[in-house]
């Protein structure tokens, strides 16, 4: 019953600092209780992303590896590749080489033949 006495006894300015004094408890009651709330509900799933972009960040690093070792293997395949090449144009020459020479007998036995028809 004092109370009651006690607002209505109080100044028009007393009762508006105390009830802005009241709303900013409650309001810092609401915010404090909604922040616990949040940090209950969220901070599992922090945890399972965190823990996600842990294995993600190793797969990446594996894939990493793998493509250096790739592009060696590409690297290696080319120089093969190269050599092969160079062989077959070694080759080709070779062969042609060979036709001329071929060529020359052909022509030699031809001129032969007619030596020995005349």
């Amino acid at each position: 019953m004092k109370s009651i006495l006690m607002l209505q006894a109080m100044s028009v300015t007393g009762a508006v600092v105390l009830i802005v004094l009241l709303i900013l408890v409650a309001g810092l009651i609401g915010y404090l209780s909604a922040w616990y709330y949040a940090k209950s509900v969220y901070t599992p799933i922090i945890k399972k992303l965190e823990d996600e972009k842990i294995q993600l960040n190793r797969e990446i690093a594996g894939l990493k590896d793998e493509i250096g070792k790739l592009k060696n293997k590409i690297e290696d395949l080319n120089r093969k590749v190269d050599d092969l090449d160079k062989d077959v144009s070694e080759k080709e020459r070779e062969i042609s080489k060979k036709v001329d020479i071929i060529i020359e007998k052909e022509n030699e036995i031809k001129e032969l033949k007619k030596k020995i028809k005349i």
